[in-house]
């Protein structure tokens, strides 16, 4: 009997409606597209079957959604069923591409709540962090109230969602909620941890034995040991999954390659490969990855050989693996036949392969082309951001680094810790510091304040910028330091000339339980050379070798010579560089110990030295310009002339001396004797009064450092127009009186300068920063903060 109130040809569907939702579903299956679908809903509203059942109704949605059709058109199959059920309403949720709450209701079940999770987490791209956290916990809260939390397929949902808002906390708790956990949710979990985290709860789930583990969990462990290059724990792995029968499989196959590759056992993962009966492209890119990773570039080259004449067609992975970026150097050519062959296959448009080889030519230092490599990005990535914002940084190009991060800023692209990193970097080498006040905003606005690794940059930029106090601010509020954070800060202490501050910093360090690294006493070495505390210097390099195991490096060697050659004891720092290892004697030991002849006048030792020198860099026109100054200082013209006359011949430039000065927000750049600026007449008409300011204030101008054996009242003249002192002169006259002076110069301040300046900071009643290219200098009545010792 037809059911009552229902009119006839409805009463009659219902009749055979087993039937009918058979032959609807084979339709639909068969269905390729769009047209079809459009067809066999045609007859669904025709016959009067498509508001009746609700089945055909979420065959025909699910389809659409899999052909891509536009979420408006999947709403309005949905509103066309006058009751839908539970199945349609989780097609629908299922389908769409963001969350609409009230399809949950009037009955969801653990479907509804984990494709709900899933809508999210798809909408996560397009909207803010902040809002789809709240509403990711206020569905939680709801899956939780109906009695899911112990659903394992509603946790994986929840597991996922969490991590990609960045809450792996909260994935946890939501695992941790499980009584039982089955294999994928431990797979969910495991592809979300960190790579260490990922190997304790794999061993976790081995121990606990209520869930096998299967492939996937092998494929997603192996990852995590090769990111740390854990190959113990690899190979435990490895026998696990010989032992379980899950070692044959592909994809564990694959991992395993990329481990043992990465790990720096390229012959196992070779052996590995050729076990392979019918190698996949993926396997192929695993290999070419690990030889490229290695510096294996011929037998990654040759792979990528065998690969195509076999017929796979390379994938920008492949490009990715193969491309030298670990071993740039000597591949010069294949880096432009690589390149060539991109452009030819089409992949120059690709993101991750233009940013490997943006990556690779900034670090040959050819900035042009990599420039180029990025500009031919239609659609450019976090990671092209970043690969193209750090090379410039990295290659001294700051101010290029610093101009690309705010057009960033214009196309409205949110930085990540990378990015805001390598433009601090930038800011700190510029000396800028209202860019880097700027990014500083920048760092508030996008929450990155809780990142060590952002905050640690920012305090490298305010300790390079000059603001020491600001920097140990931030440093003080610091809630998560690391190693780096405090070897950061105690290095900006002894740059800053605060040998006592920094002991005190590495002593509170010592006292937070914080093991030392190598960076950690190069950076106490420094300060100690800079504040001239020789005997805490010799404790704290005896200790690194004697408590902590640390083999002296060649940075560690040159502070200690020049920790010896301030204090003048030149005879001992040259018995000290035969007791170090061979291989910790470089350029920067015999330059620690000539600048320290220069500032000692010992002509011999230094004559020494610059043959060392001259032997191991013949290029650097520096050692030539030191040795130079020191005979000219000692009135010693013809050795002088025959200095810069070998330099010469050399064709070796000296570098100019430049002086930079923020005014507002912007720079000016002065060089010595500079004219061209457009204050340049008020500038040297300011700076002859003050020079008679000076000299009444006691000033005498040392003219040891003027390279000519020419008459005194012209080596007068050619120091008082050093780059520092019209910078310092133009700051004076365009700031308000008792503000204080920041410069910045490329070169080592001369002995002139450094007087000069003392003077000056008495006189006009101003505090003046210094940065040059060893240290900084803060002038206050008269006083500088290096007590003369620099």
């Amino acid at each position: 009997m037809p059911s009552p109130g229902l009119p006839p040809p409805a009463a009659a569907l219902l009749a055979d409606v087993g039937a009918l939702r058979r032959s609807y579903a084979r339709l639909i299956a068969l269905s390729s597209t769009l047209r079809h679908l459009d067809q066999i809903l045609a007859v669904c509203l025709a016959s009067g079957h498509y508001t009746v059942d609700p089945a055909p109704a979420t065959s025909l949605l699910i389809r659409y959604a899999a052909l891509r059709t536009p979420p408006g058109q999947l709403l309005r199959l949905f509103r066309a069923v006058p009751s839908p059920d539970r199945f349609l309403r989780n097609a629908l949720l299922r389908s769409l591409p963001c969350l609409r709450p009230d399809l949950l209701f009037p009955s969801p079940d653990s479907f509804s709540f984990a494709f709900a999770a899933t809508s999210l987490n798809s909408s996560s791209s397009r909207g803010g962090v902040a809002s789809l956290s709240a509403s990711a916990r206020a569905l939680h809260g709801l899956a939780v109230a109906a009695g899911y939390a112990g659903d394992t397929f509603v946790a994986s949902a929840f597991t996922k969602l969490y991590s990609t808002l960045s809450r792996g906390d909260d994935a946890r708790k939501v695992f941790d909620a499980v009584p039982s956990p089955d294999t994928v949710l431990w797979n969910t979990l495991l592809a979300v941890l960190s790579r260490s985290e990922a190997m304790e709860a794999f061993v976790r789930m081995v121990r606990a034995g209520s869930a096998q583990p299967d492939s996937t969990t092998l494929s997603s462990v192996l990852p995590a040991a090769a990111e740390v290059a854990d190959v113990t724990m690899g190979r435990c792995v490895h026998a696990f999954g010989e032992k379980c029968g899950l070692a044959q499989d592909e994809h564990v196959v694959t991992a395993l390659i990329s481990l043992y590759a990465k790990c720096g056992d390229t012959e196992c993962a070779r052996r590995l490969f050729d076990r392979m009966v019918v190698p996949d492209l993926v396997a192929y890119n695993a290999l070419i990855s690990g030889y490229s990773v290695n510096g294996m570039v011929g037998l990654s080259v040759e792979l990528f050989k065998d690969l195509v004449t076999l017929g796979l067609r390379p994938t920008s992975s492949t490009l990715v693996a193969l491309i030298p970026v670990h071993s740039p150097f000597g591949h010069e050519q294949l880096t432009r036949c690589l390149h060539a062959y991109v452009v030819k296959a089409g992949f120059d448009a690709n993101a991750p392969v233009s940013t490997a080889l943006t990556t690779l030519y900034c670090r040959l230092n050819d900035m042009d082309s990599a420039r180029k490599a990025f500009d031919a990005m239609p659609e450019k990535t976090m990671e092209s951001w970043n690969a193209m914002i750090s090379g410039y940084a990295q290659n001294g190009l700051t101010e290029k680094a610093v101009a690309l991060f705010q057009k960033m800023q214009a196309l409205n692209v949110p930085p990540n810790p990378l990015t805001i990193s390598s433009t601090l970097s930038a800011c700190a080498q510029l000396g800028a510091l209202s860019l880097g006040k700027w990014v500083h905003k920048i760092i508030s606005k996008e929450n990155l304040e809780l990142n060590v690794y952002v905050i640690t940059a920012l305090i490298d930029m305010y300790v390079k910028c000059g603001s020491i106090v600001e920097a140990r601010r931030i440093f003080d509020r610091m809630d998560n330091k690391n190693v780096v954070s405090w070897n950061v800060m105690i290095s900006g202490y002894g740059l800053h000339g605060q040998g006592a501050e920094a002991l005190k910093l590495y002593k509170d360090m010592l006292d937070a339980n914080l093991l030392p690294t190598s960076s950690t006493f190069l950076s106490v070495l420094y300060a100690c050379s800079h504040g001239g505390l020789v005997e805490e210097g010799r404790t704290a390099f005896r200790s690194m070798t004697s408590h902590y195991g640390f083999t002296p490096g060649i940075e560690h060697c040159t502070c200690m010579v020049d920790l010896l050659g301030r204090a003048g004891r030149l005879k001992e720092a040259y018995e000290l560089i035969s007791e170090f290892p061979k291989s910790a004697i470089g350029p920067g030991v015999w330059g620690a110990l000539l600048a320290a002849c220069m500032v000692h006048k010992d002509a011999d030792l230094a004559k020494l030295a610059s043959q060392k020198l001259f032997e191991l860099e013949p290029e650097n026109t520096g050692y030539y310009v030191l040795l130079s100054n020191l005979y000219t200082s000692k009135k010693q013209y013809s050795e002088a002339a025959g200095v810069r006359q070998e330099a010469k011949s050399k064709k070796l430039v000296k570098t100019p001396g430049c002086t930079l000065i923020e005014i507002g927000d912007k720079p000016h750049v002065f060089m010595a004797g500079d004219r061209a600026h457009p204050q340049s007449d008020a500038i040297y008409s300011y700076l002859e009064k003050l020079t008679t300011k000076m000299i009444e204030a006691g000033y005498r101008p040392d003219t040891e450092a003027a390279l000519y054996d020419v008459e005194e009242e012209e080596k007068e003249h050619m120091v008082k127009v050093h780059s520092e002192k019209l910078a310092i002169a133009f700051g004076l006259l365009n700031t308000e009186p008792g503000t204080e002076i920041r410069i910045i110069k490329n070169l080592r301040v001369c002995l002139d300068c450094h007087n000069a300046t003392k003077i000056i900071s008495k006189v006009t009643q101003r505090l003046i920063v210094v940065r040059d290219a060893s240290r900084f200098h803060h002038f206050r009545d008269g006083v500088c903060s290096c007590g003369d010792y620099w």
